[in-house]
């Protein structure tokens, strides 16, 4: 691996490999200072010593209600973590936590959580991050999302051991292997807490570990994933495209909306290609043939992409943000109707048999409202 590979591989997390991310301080007074955004978190990380999560596999999982304190000076996707000293004014802290005994009192308190909303706004939105994360990445950047697209939800986060290293791919894609039970249980009990919907959203190798997760309960449920969830998104995914079909082909029917973030211009992808000897992964391909006879919705964000490694367009870039905060732009494309897909912008969308291509630009942005 040469020296440019390498520091690719050093941005595919987003954050550099010689900074501490493991540290982040109870700051009640942060409660006071930013916006709040309660995520559950359940994690297979083995505690550290300090009370949070190392890198570790854990047989036992561990449950969180977090309130994440996001800073009034920041714009959209930018996350500041301040690590041992964070200045809530510019920083993402945690605010309040409480620790949860077990699945039950998780349960137990998702289903409040959900009660206490409005009640068009009794959804869960489940968050899986990808290869090095660390526990805080996922959970702030679980936050982060849920705040910047205004998610009328409550949010729930998957924190799956990650080596947190750019070296440590393939700890990491057996952390996926190790996490499958744990994520397959934790979607037990979201269904038990009796949401109106459930929204699953995986990034990276997460998504990896979300369609290995599925395609077990389709395999031991067939139907399940059709008949409990509202959607899947996918952002980014690390899987090799003729493996996705095959897990794709194990269910009953996918659930839709079924929608997969794509860009061709994603170097930790293009990366990740060349390593597994493959011409492209699922993230950024650029021929919806390749999926024709699956209803997914592909969506090429390669427009928004300018700079850096362009592996987390969708939450980190202001433009497309916005773009896709557009309430009836999100109501549009995730009709069920595939007609109505067709429509929703036109020249800039494509139907090949059961798949709809859509390819955004920033050029939308100043286009009417739709």
């Amino acid at each position: 691996m040469d020296r440019r590979q390498m520091m690719l591989m050093l941005g595919a997390g987003g954050v550099s490999a010689c900074t501490d991310r493991f540290h982040a301080p109870l700051q009640p007074e942060a409660a006071s200072i930013g916006s709040i955004r309660e995520v559950f978190v359940a994690t297979q990380r083995v505690p550290d010593p300090g009370g949070w999560f190392t890198t570790a596999r854990s047989d036992q999982t561990h449950y969180l209600d977090l309130g994440v304190s996001i800073p009034p000076d920041r714009q959209r996707g930018q996350i500041r973590n301040g690590f041992d000293r964070p200045d809530p004014h510019r920083d993402f802290a945690i605010a309040t936590r409480r620790d949860l005994a077990d699945r039950h009192a998780f349960r137990r308190d998702l289903a409040r959580a959900l009660q206490q909303s409005p009640a068009d706004s009794r959804e869960i939105v489940l968050y899986i991050h990808g290869y090095n994360n660390s526990f805080f990445d996922g959970v702030f950047r679980t936050a982060q999302m849920g705040y910047d697209f205004n998610l009328p939800a409550v949010t729930v986060h998957y924190a799956w051991p990650s080596a947190t290293h750019p070296l440590g791919y393939t700890y990491d894609r057996d952390s996926v292997l190790f996490s499958r039970d744990g994520l397959e249980q934790l979607l037990y009990d979201l269904k038990a807490a009796n949401p109106r919907r459930i929204l699953l959203v995986a990034h990276s190798l997460g998504t990896m570990l979300l369609m290995e997760t599925l395609r077990q309960i389709e395999i031991a449920r067939p139907g399940w994933s059709k008949a409990t969830l509202g959607g899947v998104v996918l952002i980014s995914p690390d899987l090799d495209i003729e493996v996705f079909r095959m897990q794709a082909q194990r269910f009953r029917a996918l659930p839709q909306p079924f929608a997969i973030f794509t860009s061709n211009r994603d170097k930790a992808l293009a990366l990740s290609a060349r390593i597994n000897g493959a011409a492209a992964r699922l993230g950024n391909m650029t021929d919806p043939e390749e999926l024709a006879d699956l209803p997914v919705l592909l969506i090429d964000v390669s427009e928004f992409g300018a700079r850096g490694n362009n592996h987390f367009t969708v939450g980190t870039s202001p433009a497309l943000i916005s773009l896709l905060n557009n309430s009836a732009l999100l109501d549009s494309a995730f009709q069920s109707d595939r007609s109505a897909r067709s429509g929703l912008l036109p020249g800039t969308v494509l139907t090949v048999r059961n798949t709809t291509q859509m390819i955004l630009s920033p050029n939308l942005l100043r286009a009417p409202t739709l």
